[in-house]
């Protein structure tokens, strides 16, 4: 695989990624979608899109997958779809993967990574950048979605954990989505009463699942094999800052000094960790 071709491979999976805040924001904030309707939709059409995709490279492919990593799956796309009910797409982008960077970081200490004096200082910058863009003030987001957006990090996180070392990344993560239907359509009916649906909602929710999540998935995995853990650890943080410009253009959404400044200590923090912790090894 040529270094171009590597490259706009992640270039397209980063904007993926972001679509999916941007997606998700648009359709709770103008159009009458509820969050769970959103949610289950989303992950029926991931499903459906990701087997197809995966019948496509190879009709022999059979898909794997686990109940607890698609109970994780349902936590981070249920948690994310609640949140963005009162969250801004950039701020939501930077608290999920922050709490993504953050959860598997922390996993690592608990299970006896040792980090040195740099990664350590870098660790509690992320975790007080994300901790001052929560605290009280105008400028504060919501405080209820943000533990939501966090919440759905740690789901993501520890998805991501499950997920190392499992076989066909394509195959696993089609199993798990098709497992994680169950739970949604469980959700969709504890929500019943109170469900809104539209056709720009419902379309949203669809191109959030099969594009942005099925397809974005599909495409990372194959980006995956030409870059350095480092690198696809690093590249990730650009999705907030899409996320960002996203909502700048398609939501008339603004961006604050608080923002900037949690954005700076969040990503800057996380990337101390992990270039001297790759470089470490």
């Amino acid at each position: 695989m040529t270094i171009l071709r590597v490259y706009t491979l992640t270039f397209i999976t980063m904007v993926a990624f972001a679509a999916n805040s941007i997606f998700c924001r648009f359709a709770l904030k103008n159009t009458s979608i509820d969050p769970a309707s959103f949610t289950s939709i989303r992950i029926i059409s991931g499903a459906i899109a990701l087997w197809f995709l995966l019948k496509v490279r190879n009709r022999s492919s059979k898909t794997a997958g686990s109940w607890q990593s698609a109970l994780a799956l349902f936590a981070y796309a249920a948690c994310f779809s609640f949140a963005y009910v009162t969250l801004e797409a950039g701020t939501g982008a930077l608290l999920l993967f922050g709490a993504v960077q953050v959860s598997m970081i922390s996993y690592g200490i608990y299970s006896g990574e040792r980090l040195t004096l740099r990664q350590g200082f870098g660790f509690i910058l992320a975790l007080g950048g994300l901790v001052w863009l929560m605290l009280p003030g105008v400028a504060a987001p919501s405080l209820i979605g943000s533990l939501l957006m966090i919440t759905a990090g740690i789901g993501w996180g520890v998805y991501s954990l499950r997920g190392r070392g499992a076989g066909d990344p394509a195959a696993v993560t089609t199993g798990n989505f098709i497992l994680a239907v169950v739970p949604t359509i469980v959700l969709s009916g504890i929500f019943l009463k109170s469900s809104n649906f539209d056709k720009t909602g419902i379309l949203l929710a669809i191109l959030s699942g099969s594009l942005t999540s099925g397809c974005g998935y599909f495409i990372w995995y194959m980006a995956l094999k030409g870059l350095k853990a480092t690198t696809a650890s690093i590249v990730q943080l650009s999705v907030p800052i899409i996320a960002a410009i996203g909502g700048i253009m398609f939501l008339s959404e603004t961006i604050t000094i608080r923002l900037i400044i949690s954005s700076i200590a969040t990503l800057g923090g996380i990337t101390m960790v992990v270039v001297e912790k790759r470089q470490n090894n």
